[in-house]
């Protein structure tokens, strides 16, 4: 290990450079810029600048928020009812509150929200089902990465280091976290020393050993949805468990989505499902389409496909989808779905069994209820007499042309995390703030059970901005 740092501390250490970390950086360097000694501020990436963000480069990044850009309203009282009780509402309530001011942050440096339609109903405003258009940055999470990064580059104040991963936080005698030891791309270490630092470099999806040891038999099973999220090691938190840190989140608890096996293309996620139905290899149904909509169902499709499907599935439909406007819109793939005139010529194409899946959408069809099929509400159009039931959405896969899907599961990330306050900072199993150490992001637990989706990116860029704006106010005390 090399010496210690021979230069000044830096006024603020961010370790990850997604949505947390960027917030956190910018956030803290616009709330020191009338100091008259300029802040140090220092960014740690453990990817080469060209692959730089994490998780959010890849992310479509959905925002479930309001046409006034408000949090959906009914988004605490979900995550309490899905979790049981068990996630901190304190937390949530907070993400309700920062959501304007946060959304008007990242606007004012250059991302742009927009609302494009899409083809199928969702909850994402008041918990009940619409067509509203959901909202997004315009380009994705890359979009938050190249604006509030460029932001970052341009300020003389802040050093960013790619290819540095860190590998120990620091503390002084009296137990104040004070700097990290890293390693850089030449192997050798480094001691960095700071006035607080803040973790924000994911989860540990990307860490096969961490993801075997809490979620269980066959994680290595789990393709990553996205290559940046490889580098979402744990570091978070097994730096912060050395210090005796608290935990949050459910630790057996990912969130998996329903890929497209055909492509490399990341985040190829098969959103408009609702309106087909799932086989496995046996071309067997094995899932309620129907449940939900797709924004509080396509995670537990993922989930089971990996857990109880061998992480093999097949999404089948007909013309009917086909012909709903801008269906195609809800395959992120770049390949398009398989088509035939016939199941027959559908199933060559999947390389499955014909004559499995013709006798499965026989005894489908003939299990499909009375009533009008909607596809823009829960239309209550149903099977009768199957299993599993089809509760929404059940027509006859009867018209030409059919297409399909093959389907794996992929993780795009982990509940499990550090447990934080509402300021962002690490706290022990007692409640209490370790000094000088901040958490952000899917580096801190919330989730249990399921995920409401659309606040991830959300989540990470307000906590980021709570962590760097209580360093900025305990600096200037």
């Amino acid at each position: 290990m090399s010496g210690s740092n021979a230069q000044e501390p830096y006024d603020l250490i961010v370790i990850g450079f997604g949505a947390a970390g960027l917030s956190a950086a910018l956030t803290f360097a616009e709330s020191t810029e009338d100091r008259e000694t300029p802040a140090r501020i220092t960014v740690l990436e453990r990817a080469a600048k060209e692959e730089r963000g994490g998780a959010t480069r890849w992310t479509g990044a959905f925002l479930r928020i309001t046409e006034d850009k408000q949090l959906d309203t009914d988004w605490v009282e979900h995550v309490s009812r899905v979790s049981g009780g068990l996630a901190d509402i304190e937390y949530c309530r907070t993400v309700a509150r920062e959501t304007p001011q946060t959304l008007g942050f990242v606007e004012k440096h250059g991302v742009e929200i927009s609302f494009d339609a899409f083809p199928l109903p969702h909850t994402f405003a008041g918990g009940t089902p619409s067509m509203q258009p959901p909202a997004s940055p315009r380009g994705g999470g890359a979009s938050i990465v190249e604006h509030l990064g460029s932001a970052l580059e341009n300020d003389p104040r802040v050093e960013i280091r790619y290819e540095t991963e860190a590998l120990r936080l620091s503390t002084s005698e009296d137990g104040v976290v004070d700097g990290v030891l890293v390693r850089t791309s030449d192997g050798r270490t480094q001691r960095l020393t700071g006035r607080a630092v803040v973790l924000a470099c994911g989860g540990f999806q990307g860490n096969t050993e961490m993801l075997t040891r809490y979620v269980g038999d066959r994680a290595c099973d789990l393709p990553l949805i996205a290559p940046g999220i490889a580098n979402n090691r744990g570091d978070a938190l097994r730096m912060a468990l050395e210090l005796g840190a608290d935990t949050a989140g459910q630790f057996d608890g990912i969130h998996a989505e329903p890929v497209d096996t055909r492509t490399q293309k990341a985040d190829a996620v098969l959103y408009g499902f609702s309106t087909g139905i799932f086989v496995n290899r046996r071309m067997q149904r094995f899932f309620d389409e129907g449940m939900d909509t797709w924004d509080n169902t396509f995670e537990h499709v993922g989930h089971e496909i990996w857990k109880n499907q061998d992480q093999e599935a097949y999404w089948i439909a007909d013309a009917k989808t086909l012909a709903i406007p801008g269906i195609l819109n809800a395959l992120l793939s770049d390949v398009p779905p398989e088509q035939a005139d016939s199941l027959e010529g559908l199933a060559g194409k999947l390389g499955v069994d014909a004559e499995g899946l013709e006798k499965t959408v026989a005894g489908f069809n003939a299990a499909v209820g009375p009533g009008e099929f909607d596809p823009t509400r829960l239309d209550g159009k149903s099977t009768v007499g199957l299993t599993p039931k089809k509760s929404n959405w059940a027509v006859p896969l009867d018209t030409a042309p059919f297409i399909g899907v093959p389907l794996t599961a992929a993780v795009c990330f982990t509940y499990g995390g550090v447990r934080t306050d509402l300021d962002g900072r690490v706290v022990t199993p007692s409640g209490i703030a370790i000094p000088g150490l901040y958490a952000a992001g899917e580096a801190t637990g919330l989730f249990y059970h399921a995920y409401p989706p659309a606040t991830s990116v959300l989540r990470s860029l307000i906590f980021g901005r709570l962590a760097a704006r209580h360093v900025a106010a305990q600096q200037s005390a």
